[in-house]
């Protein structure tokens, strides 16, 4: 500062200060200029510091999971749903779109059935078709994760649970529901009718899997209200899709409220199925991405999520793309593309196994159920998804993120990367999809290497990076 004395005049003998107190308010405005300058730098260098590591992290600054003082959740439903949406980073650099996923493998019971067995009884006993601690049974046909979800809720509630499944399931899921003190029945899929009195067309839409499975729930249902004095089961009126029975004396309806009752929950046909994500996931991903989603990419089984998920996500916004990942051996692709449920591998003499022929569980299927019906009107694409694949892309994350997903997962994250190609989509667009469930479900055939060897699938993660 030029009216400053500098330290040079203070030095020199031609500066003579004409007092005491003017030489101390010179010392002050040294040590005062000194102070500013000082300030001055250090406050560049945090803002210059603080641009860079917004550039870095995309604007969002980290912060630790927020737990408030008033927040107790009641029981082990109370985990149910909220799931974080993460984003796929090895994906997402590649591709320069965001590849979020939904982590339900994070609910209780491991996958995101969880949402759905909630649903299904909630609105069970909302409409007093069930009541807790009556000794009643809940039966389900599943490839496993429902009906993990269905004992897991089911011992919370006070019921007791009988899942009919096949039998070349992997085993951890047979292990898990038999630790949840569920009773398993695994059976092979079969023709309901003679073999020499219908054409072979007939037997193989007789042997679509997860119609036998739910035909056999339903009579056992049925089978249950027969532990009566009458011996004959007592049907309460229910929905179509529902069977409820009961061992309860039909000539006294007071009777029939405390005892116990065979419910068959039909995850296939039942509503409370997609209402449970219409009114769930659909929102919480509408809120986690603050509407600025491009598209939804799902598998179907029972058509549930891609039906209900998607349906309200079109709802906030028209031109959000959603689309369908499909198995091998499953109909619902080109259901799709053509209009016909079929599958070439469903033809005569073709299938590897007595499953639908693809070692991804959970998802796939060959018949049109009420649920997947909701969803025909508002899915825009489809692609197939090869047991290769999904083998590929469930090695590929574990090697680059971290991530140890299930075979339905890795059929999402492909048909993702196959969509952001299709569009030629590398501007940031967003595409969101469900992590249905972790690999630890999955270890004597996904990710049991010695198995896919024997059936003839390659291990070979370098078909992600190919395709990226």
């Amino acid at each position: 500062m030029s009216w400053w004395p500098t330290i040079g005049n203070i030095l020199s003998s031609s500066y003579k200060p004409s007092s005491q107190s003017s030489f101390r308010h010179l010392l002050y405005g040294i040590i005062l200029g000194f102070s500013l300058s000082w300030t001055s730098t250090s406050l560049a260098l945090f803002f210059r510091a603080r641009r860079e590591r917004l550039a870095t992290h995309d604007h969002f600054e980290p912060r630790p999971i927020e737990l408030r003082s008033d927040e107790v959740l009641s029981g082990v439903t109370g985990l149910i749903g909220n799931t974080p949406l993460i984003r796929i980073n090895s994906l997402s650099d590649a591709l320069g779109v965001e590849i979020l996923g939904k982590a339900e493998f994070l609910n209780p019971g491991g996958s995101v059935k969880d949402r759905v067995a909630l649903r299904m009884i909630d609105d069970a006993e909302t409409v007093g078709l069930l009541h807790p601690h009556t000794g009643s049974r809940i039966f389900e046909g599943t490839v496993g994760s429902t009906g993990i979800s269905i004992a897991t809720i089911a011992r919370a509630r006070g019921y007791d649970v009988t899942i009919i499944m096949p039998d070349d399931v992997a085993e951890e899921k047979v292990k898990a529901l038999h630790a949840l003190g569920a009773d398993v029945e695994r059976v092979r899929p079969t023709s309901i009718v003679d073999k020499k009195q219908v054409s072979s067309f007939f037997l193989l839409i007789c042997r679509h899997l997860h119609f036998f499975f739910s035909n056999v729930a339903r009579q056992r249902a049925i089978d249950f209200g027969k532990h009566s004095s009458f011996d004959k089961p007592h049907v309460l009126q229910a929905p179509p899709s529902m069977i409820v029975s009961t061992t309860g004396d039909e000539e006294k309806p007071e009777d029939l409220m405390d005892k116990p009752r065979g419910f068959f929950a039909d995850q296939f046909e039942n509503r409370s199925n997609h209402d449970a994500h219409y009114d769930g996931t659909g929102p919480e991903i509408w809120r986690q991405t603050s509407g600025s989603v491009n598209a939804f990419v799902s598998g179907a089984g029972t058509g549930g999520t891609v039906a209900g998920t998607g349906r309200f996500l079109k709802s906030m916004n028209e031109d959000i793309i959603v689309v369908i990942s499909d198995p091998e051996g499953s109909g619902l692709y080109n259901k799709i593309k053509h209009g016909v449920m079929f599958d070439y591998k469903e033809s005569e003499g073709t299938k590897r196994r007595h499953q639908v022929d693809t070692v991804v569980e959970g998802i796939g299927i060959n018949r049109l159920t009420d649920n997947i019906s909701l969803a025909l009107p508002i899915i825009d694409d489809a692609f197939r998804i090869t047991d290769a694949e999904a083998v590929a892309m469930s090695r590929y994350l574990v090697q680059h993120d971290g991530l140890f997903l299930g075979s339905s997962s890795a059929c999402n994250l492909f048909a993702c990367i196959k969509l952001a190609r299709k569009m030629g989509w590398q501007k940031g667009q967003t595409i969101v999809t469900i992590l249905c469930d972790s690999g630890n479900r999955h270890y004597s055939k996904f990710w049991n290497d010695e198995y896919l060897k024997k059936t003839g699938i390659p291990v070979n993660p370098g078909l992600v990076t190919e395709l990226l």
